[in-house]
């Protein structure tokens, strides 16, 4: 059974870090996706939502990391993000609301 996601439901949110504005200037977007996502559903979703065409889609699944608070250990969940390169001369405004 294959269920088919919106392209709201594969993209979570931009990733606004130092790394990802730095990774900006060589044309790349970073995002969070959600963990089953695809790298053909990813860039998909990017060129709908965005209007923009895509030329490559690499995935990082960063793993959770070991938290503690008032004594209380707890593991955050792992996240899976995406770094979108776009074509020559195509750009993405994240700081914008979609």
């Amino acid at each position: 059974m294959t269920l088919k996601r919106t392209a709201y439901d594969v993209i979570v949110a931009p990733v606004i870090t130092e790394k990802a504005t730095l990774a900006s200037e060589a044309n790349q977007v970073i995002f969070k996706v959600n963990p089953n996502a695809t790298k053909p559903e990813i860039k998909a979703a990017i060129e709908t939502l965005f209007k923009v065409k895509v030329k490559a889609v690499n995935t990082i699944v960063r793993k959770g990391k070991l938290r503690t608070f008032r004594g209380v250990k707890a593991v955050l969940s792992d996240t899976k993000r995406a770094v979108v390169t776009l074509e020559d001369g195509q750009s993405i405004d994240v700081t914008t609301g979609l």
